[in-house]
């Protein structure tokens, strides 16, 4: 039997600690350790070599999260995802330094952390897979499709410039566009993405993610019009690819939302 993988949780409030252990538990994780500073994380990491962190940001100690994160990348190569109730500027472009995986606002749900874990681990190992060279990565890459495949949203990964390199079954399907069609085709062209109630397509992602790095949602309210022009709300995520520091391409993450946006409608007229 896989044993779970293990997740170090770095936060100094007590019940905030306690509700992320709790969920990352119902979620299939084990958390082997809490701590609440960046010191003790340091030593944890040494000590368990856990398969990945969530950091807050703005620990109440000399070390903030920022400080451990680069202390840590310096001899482990973890994946580490930041937790901040903050989303300044100023602490953005300081996190964006310790180049994290991800990057949570507090409260988030349950699925969105869900997602970002296991992007966290998809792309840990497909930079481990890009160091290890170009001829390991190529016999690897029918299981990483098979993975790919096997995720239960859709996800479209692209060159930097935008060109389609893979595009899983669901994302086929909610796009109405078959592997063949889509391979080496503009992002833009196969991932048709609008504002609700308008033609007026989103922010390109693939400039987004270089620019920002990694995003959730694009708009307030946003619709994939399929090949058929078929008109579909998703959720969007979006997170680079890096080889040795550098973006190299783009993976997005998407799901429809049809059945919550129902029951958000009737909620509104309920309420009404």
């Amino acid at each position: 039997m896989t044993p779970n993988k293990q997740i170090l949780v770095v936060e100094d409030e007590a019940i905030t600690a306690m509700d992320i252990q709790r969920r990352l538990k119902n979620l299939g994780y084990d958390v082997p350790a809490i701590v609440s500073s960046g010191e003790k994380a340091i030593e944890k990491v040494k000590e368990n070599n856990p398969d990945l962190i969530l950091m807050d940001i703005n620990l109440n100690r000399e070390m903030d999260g920022i400080e451990a994160a680069i202390k840590i990348h310096s001899f482990s190569d973890i994946p580490i995802i930041y937790l901040t109730a903050y989303s300044d500027d100023e602490t953005l472009q300081r996190a964006k330094i310790s180049e994290p995986y991800a990057y949570l606002i507090k409260p988030f749900k349950d699925r969105e952390l869900l997602i970002n874990i296991e992007i966290a681990f998809y792309k840990n190992k497909m930079e481990k897979k890009l160091k290890e060279g170009y001829e390991k990565l190529r016999e690897s890459k029918k299981w990483l499709e098979t993975a790919v495949d096997s995720i239960g949203d859709a996800v479209i990964a692209t060159d930097k410039d935008g060109n389609i390199k893979l595009i899983n079954p669901i994302a086929q399907a909610l796009s109405g566009w078959n592997e063949k069609e889509a391979l080496g085709k503009k992002l833009s062209t196969v991932f048709n993405v609008v504002i609700e109630g308008t033609d007026m397509q989103v922010e390109d992602p693939v400039k987004k993610v270089i620019k920002e790095g990694m995003f959730y949602g694009l708009a307030d309210q946003t619709y994939l019009v399929s090949k058929n022009g078929m008109r579909t709300p998703v959720d969007i995520i979006g997170t680079p690819i890096r080889d040795e520091g550098s973006i190299v391409g783009i993976v997005l993450v998407f799901n429809d939302i049809i059945e919550s946006k129902k029951i958000e409608n009737l909620m509104r007229q309920y309420s009404s």
